[in-house]
């Protein structure tokens, strides 16, 4: 007779908060805090920045500067964690965001705020990158999700308090304290981190593909983020001078297939099964939910007459609502793919059922239920494909993947809020003018949606 195999036994996966994780996944969860505190309190205060900047005209693109830049600093930072470990490239993330913090807060001319917006943007990429990896090397393949999860509930409290303290501190104090009163949250949140920091390289072997070549991959990054500035200034210049235009777009578009054929994986641009699309799901979600959050606040402050803390309620609710369905992500009850695909569906009618908050005669809060089913598809997905794209990479990729998916998100963003911009520049800033462009933001965001929602399955590896 023989005892009982100790495999009989259940696996019990570790807990995220456990003595084994505790320390990195509270440093991890207070950095996405602080990320999170800055991206729904400028995304409130844009408006009264670009009014008294007197730079109505910039809206878009000061949210595309920072997209920009962090896109490139995306490649250099995920090729630095593949070979010498993720501690550097975020601890020079957190000093540059935190640079560009106090350069926004000086801010006497649009020249300048663009500059720190683009100084933010050269901070937040590294450190994303560095998470993304440090959670792939730190936690088991099982215990990911509930970390990807845990990283969505982190923005709760500030999404929760965000809006309505930097609305408060915007018509109180003047909209510079926003980004000052952010600093010293830095300090907390890199003594927890610091443990993390310190934990040894995993040994393996380098990357040795064409994505782990620094030159090259500096070059393509640096062709994709000059080609998204071309694109964008020649969609810009669509109206006044479209035939120069015209030239002007294809140079970009021209760079950008350079740069992203050599800064994705193979089949990306495609759609190819598995990774490749995996990766690019990403940049649609962002375009299509970041282009219409991003004009939220100025579509309900300028038509509706709310204030900078009332418009900041919609964005919290999309916030609560992206939680929500990452919580649910985690509990793993259908496939990936159709998570991914609900996902994009939730998305495409939270977008489209924004729009009557502009509609003259209806109220402006209906845009709070719109925005939390929203950002439920957006945390449905998002965590779904971090998770997906983590598994579906070799361990020696997973800085360039994460790369990859920083790339698309920030690239869709960037385009969508950009493109965004262009068009209320041509239709005009006034209260009605602005519920005609946000309509329109709204549709064009959810073809994106749309076509996200019919490209999910190809999520779904052809080898699985």
């Amino acid at each position: 007779m023989t005892a009982p195999k100790a495999l009989d036994t259940p696996y019990d996966a570790p807990r995220i908060f456990g003595p084994a994780y505790r320390t990195a996944t509270l440093g991890i969860l207070l950095v996405v805090t602080l990320v999170a505190f800055e991206g729904m309190s400028v995304s409130v205060i844009m408006p009264e920045v670009s009014k008294d900047l007197r730079a109505l005209e910039l809206y878009g693109v000061s949210f595309s500067a920072f997209f920009i830049a962090s896109l490139f600093a995306n490649v250099v930072a995920g090729l630095w964690a593949d070979r010498r470990g993720y501690a550097l490239p975020f601890l020079a993330g957190l000093v540059l965001f935190v640079l560009g913090m106090a350069l926004a807060g000086a801010a006497t001319g649009k020249e300048m705020f663009l500059l720190a917006r683009a100084v933010q943007g050269l901070g937040a990429g590294p450190t994303v990158v560095a998470l993304y990896v440090m959670i792939a090397r730190v936690y088991p393949q099982d215990v990911r999700p509930r970390v990807f999860a845990a990283l969505s509930a982190a923005w709760v409290l500030p999404s929760m308090i965000g809006p309505s303290v930097a609305g408060f501190v915007a018509e109180h104090l003047g909209w510079r304290w926003v980004f000052y009163g952010i600093i010293p949250l830095v300090v907390p949140a890199l003594l927890m981190l610091l443990p993390s920091l310190r934990r040894p390289a995993d040994d393996h072997e380098p990357a040795t593909g064409p994505r782990s070549r620094p030159m090259a991959m500096t070059v393509a990054a640096t062709a994709t983020a000059v080609g998204s500035g071309v694109l964008l200034y020649g969609v810009e210049e669509l109206y006044d001078a479209p035939l120069v235009s015209v030239v002007w777009c294809v140079l970009g578009l021209a760079a950008l297939g350079y740069g992203l054929a050599r800064l994705l994986p193979p089949g990306a641009l495609r759609f190819g099964r598995g990774l490749p699309t995996t990766v690019m799901m990403r940049g649609l979600f962002a375009a299509a939910f970041f282009g219409v959050n991003g004009f939220i606040p100025l579509a309900l402050t300028d038509v509706k007459g709310f204030t900078t803390a009332q418009a900041g309620i919609a964005l919290t609710t999309g916030a609560l609502g992206w939680s929500a369905g990452s919580y649910l992500q985690s509990r793993r009850v259908i496939d990936p793919y159709r998570r991914i695909r609900m996902g994009a569906a939730c998305v495409t009618a939270g977008i489209l059922l924004v729009v009557p908050s502009v509609v003259a005669g209806v109220t402006g809060w209906v845009a709070v239920p719109a925005w939390i089913v929203a950002g439920f598809g957006m945390g449905m997905a998002m965590a779904t494909i971090n998770v997906t794209a983590l598994k579906q990479s070799p361990v020696n990729e997973q800085g360039a993947n994460s790369a990859a998916l920083s790339v698309t998100d920030m690239l869709g963003a960037a385009l969508a809020l950009g493109v965004g911009g262009a068009l209320s520049n041509v239709i005009g800033f006034t209260p009605s003018q602005i519920a005609v462009g946000f309509a329109v933001i709204c549709g064009l965001m959810a073809l994106i949606g749309l076509a996200a929602t019919f490209l999910s399955a190809r999520v779904t590896d052809p080898a699985a």
